[in-house]
């Protein structure tokens, strides 16, 4: 019987499990920068897997070039308690626009992301250069191509339904947007969209007392994100579960009025 959960497909032979995982990267993005085929003895060079048997997570990493810094797709998948596929992280790169250090300080001491730490510096300038929290780089919009071939992993394991964590508020916005409902998390987010409408408490501490707390965050998802990711709800973005069910849209919107 064929796996259905990430710690069983971990303990396949390399070449089974680097064929089931290649599953979950849209022909688009090999399309776009002229990578060789999944199947390839090349395309080692280009996509790399952490994997280890036994482990119930893998990390998914693929390049469009050998020796670049950073992945143009990175993905880390995990089991939930009952066997379904859960997406901890998933980033979109665009290699050729510039890279902000919002992941790391400057002495190269990791920030995970702004959650540990925060690079304030890079932050600044990757939210003046209209990038969201967490993001290096601007991404490659292909977010729609990438839920479809994701799916399709899901599908050949056998579910029809997945999880998903969003780091920040933003994320949750857009995985609104492409059919995600909530588990848990629903009412933070109800909260924040009417916390930010004129006479909320959030809308209230948007004092440009910090460079992400600008009023203009109250009618923008990616201000709102910043201004959150800056502390602005007096606790961290957390506790925000995610799931969608393969090929159906929840049509849940929280945020139904802000721009990006």
């Amino acid at each position: 019987m064929p796996p259905s959960t990430i710690g069983g497909i971990n303990l396949l032979p390399e070449a089974q499990k680097r064929e089931i995982y290649s599953r979950c990267v849209p022909n688009e993005l090999l399309e776009r920068f002229k990578l060789p085929p999944l199947d390839s003895i090349r395309a080692v060079n280009f996509l790399q897997f952490k994997f280890a048997p036994g482990s119930t997570d893998v990390e998914i990493y693929l390049y469009h070039e050998q020796r670049f810094p950073d992945p143009i797709l990175y993905g880390h998948l995990t089991d939930t308690m009952n066997g379904q596929i859960h997406i901890l992280l998933y980033i979109l790169n665009d290699p050729d626009a510039p890279r902000y250090d919002v992941d790391r300080m400057p002495d190269g001491s990791t920030t995970r992301f702004g959650t540990l730490n925060r690079n304030l510096a890079a932050e600044q300038a990757a939210m003046q250069a209209h990038l969201a929290p967490g993001q290096i780089r601007h991404g490659l919009r292909l977010l729609s191509p990438a839920i479809k071939s994701f799916e399709k992993l899901v599908s050949s394991l056998g579910h029809d339904i997945y999880f998903v964590e969003p780091l920040y508020y933003h994320n949750a916005v857009i995985f609104e947007r492409y059919g995600f409902t909530y588990q848990q998390g629903r009412k933070l987010m109800e909260n924040i969209e009417s916390g930010f409408a004129p006479g909320g408490d959030l809308h209230a501490r948007l004092d440009e007392s910090t460079p992400f707390r600008t009023r203009e965050a109250s009618q923008s998802i990616r201000l709102r994100s910043w201004a959150i990711h800056d502390g602005i709800l007096g606790e961290p973005f957390t506790n925000v579960t995610m799931y969608k069910r393969v090929e159906k849209s929840a049509g849940i919107t929280t945020c139904p009025s802000c721009t990006w």
